[in-house]
Formats: structure tokens, C-alpha cells, sequence
């Protein structure tokens, strides 16, 4: 464990209150099952909303853009309206998204490393 972090993120005295709800606002913002690997498909590249779909295996339509709509409105997303005809709708990461690319690195690796914990026993 990083001492370091853990200096700068936990209070002295502990205050469990505020670290659930801390924990609660992360989970509310990034949690479920679609926008971790929304916000990874928009950074590999997928802008436009059929292209995110595509690269999700399982995803509705409807899901997406209630899932795009929120994280919009939690400022994670950019959504870029080009007036041409069709319209073009793209969607980037807003500078607030990367600020949280390391956590989502360490739970992608966490995740192989459970994976394969699981195929050892």
C-alpha cells in the first residue's frame, strides 16, 4: 500500500463517514456494468455512437445513450454536435475522464491477476 496516498486521502483521525461517502460518489459515477467499458471504447478511439455500440458485445441502444446522457451530465464525456447533413454526433473524453485513468488501469490489472488467481486453484 502507498503510504504516500494513503496520508493525503485519509483523514487523522479516521473519518468513515466521509470515506463511504466518497466511496459512494465513485461508485455512483463510474459504477454499473456499461460505463467503465464505455468510457474505455471512447478512449480506444470509438467517437461516434454506433462504433461505441458495436465495440460493447451485449449493450442496447437504449442503454448506451442513457449510459452516455449521464456521464455527459457528470462531465466525463464531451458530446460535439457538427451541423452537417446527416448531423454528426461524436463523443471524447472530457479532461475530468482522464483524471481517473490510473484507476482504471489498476483495476484492469486487478482483474487479470483475479482471473487468473481463479484458473490456479
Amino acid at each position: 500500500m502507498d503510504e504516500h496516498l494513503v496520508k493525503e486521502v485519509l483523514s487523522e483521525p479516521r473519518n468513515q463517514k466521509e470515506e463511504i461517502q466518497a466511496l459512494q460518489d465513485t461508485i455512483y459515477v463510474i459504477g454499473g456494468k456499461w460505463k467503465l467499458p464505455i468510457i474505455n471504447s471512447i478512449c480506444n478511439g470509438n467517437r461516434r455512437f454506433r462504433e461505441i455500440e458495436r465495440s460493447i458485445p451485449g449493450i442496447t441502444t437504449r442503454m448506451l445513450s442513457r449510459e452516455l446522457k449521464d456521464m455527459e451530465a457528470n462531465k466525463l464525456l464531451k458530446r460535439t454536435v457538427t451541423p452537417t447533413s446527416p448531423v454528426t454526433v461524436e463523443y471524447s473524453p472530457s479532461d475530468y475522464c482522464h483524471s481517473f485513468a490510473d484507476i482504471i488501469l489498476h483495476m484492469i490489472k486487478w482483474g487479470k491477476e483475479h482471473r487468473q488467481r481463479l484458473r490456479e486453484d
